[in-house]
């Protein structure tokens, strides 16, 4: 058995176990534990506590005052794929929009001709590259979608490509079967037998292979209605998928309280909410994940995250590192747009993208927090003051040290 001691820690956050995903005022809550120790044994938290109960050690990483968090968990990426999309940034700046770019042939469907002619290693290249950037700025545990393949062989390529990434990477991986991203040139007039081709193509073979963890649709305007969007998660459930939404992105679509009616795990994007939609996410078990990247990167109204903390919904931040409407990873620069532009705490923006993070993508068992038994995925930080200087310092990695099951990065 290995052993790490990391002693005089300044601040050791995020430190419990709950039960249930932070909401309201709770939220705000980040359990802090000061002049702190911690014990890891091989992958795993083994104890902790203050300086004066620490245990004796041959050896041991002094923190020197600084900083000990748990890892990030972002909870939505499309991290696979084959190509930026820089050749849409000058359309984006002179203002043509999102569905415009969408509409000629741009977007998800300019991915999708790439990851189409790109190999398997191709693809695990790029993704592994991206993998080892994103754990550069703290995070230990990441959901990967497909979604960028929008036929059988494509998506069952992106997924085989983050089964491999599964099974090779320290980061603790979740897979989510996005096949209902767009509707293919191919069947543009023809939804309905697109969607006949995800169930009865692509998800027996994802059961079968168990490439997947989660099944995703994009609920939205000129893309799967709410009744579309329900039929296909159904259908995922049935092969034993959890369903998680992309809602409420460009339009109130009505994907919120689909996802609430078919027991999402997490309904994604939130940045157009109505009086209805916040009623219906407050209280419920499903986590709403909110993306400030790509409203910035998009210049779109970002959630309302005042609103929907005080109607007690659960709520999550990812990333949404994408090819189109956020490409970074970055989570710290993450944590200052939530902070700056949605008004959420520190406290709330870091539980947020942590514990809650976790459950949106169901580790929460593993990672999320400080607590015995759970996955040593940690960020030791540089010399910093507070909490609120991790989002202060906006585009500054406050990671001095990353441990991802139990081994320094």
């Amino acid at each position: 058995m290995s052993a790490t001691l990391i002693k005089n820690i300044g601040i050791l956050a995020g430190i419990g176990d709950p039960s249930a995903p932070l909401r309201g005022a709770a939220l705000a809550q980040l359990e802090q534990l000061s002049n702190a120790w911690l014990l890891v044994e091989d992958d795993t938290i083994a104890g902790y506590g203050p300086m004066d109960t620490c245990p004796g050690a041959p050896t041991a990483v002094d923190a020197a005052g600084c900083m000990l968090l748990p890892a990030w968990c972002d909870s939505h990426t499309h991290l696979v794929f084959a190509a930026g999309r820089e050749h849409e940034f000058r359309d984006k700046l002179a203002g043509v929009s999102y569905a415009e770019i969408a509409a000629r042939g741009g977007g998800i469907q300019a991915s999708a001709s790439a990851v189409q002619a790109a190999t398997e290693e191709m693809l695990f290249t790029g993704a592994w590259t991206r993998l080892e950037e994103i754990s550069k700025t703290g995070t230990g545990a990441v959901e990967i979608k497909s979604g960028y393949g929008l036929t059988v062989e494509a998506e069952l390529k992106m997924l085989r490509v983050i089964k491999k990434l599964r099974e090779r990477s320290s980061l603790l991986i979740k897979s989510t079967f996005l096949g209902a991203h767009s509707i293919p040139a191919i069947y543009r007039h023809d939804t309905e037998g697109y969607i006949r081709e995800i169930i009865e193509e692509m998800l027996p073979v994802i059961a079968a292979e168990r490439l997947a963890d989660y099944i995703d649709v994009f609920c939205e305007e000129g893309f799967f209605n709410p009744d579309q969007t329900a039929r296909i998660c159904r259908a995922g459930i049935d092969y034993g998928l959890k369903p998680k939404i992309h809602a409420n992105q460009l339009n109130v679509s009505g994907g919120v309280q689909t996802g609430v009616a078919v027991g999402a795990v997490s309904v994604d994007h939130l940045e157009s909410m109505d009086d209805a939609a916040i009623a219906s996410l407050a209280g419920a078990s499903t986590i709403g994940c909110m993306l400030p990247g790509a409203a910035f990167f998009l210049r779109m109204p970002y959630p309302p995250a005042r609103e929907m903390i005080a109607a007690n919904c659960a709520l999550a931040l990812g990333s949404d590192f994408n090819p189109g409407s956020c490409p970074t990873g970055n989570i710290p620069l993450l944590l200052s747009l939530a902070c700056v532009n949605m008004r959420m705490m520190p406290e709330e923006a870091i539980n947020a993208v942590t514990i809650n993070g976790a459950f949106a993508m169901g580790v929460n068992k593993e990672a999320g927090s400080i607590a015995v038994g759970k996955n040593a995925n940690l960020i030791l930080t540089r010399p910093m003051p507070a909490i609120s200087s991790i989002p202060y310092y906006f585009g500054s990695n406050p990671a001095d040290r990353v441990m991802l099951r139990g081994q320094w990065q």
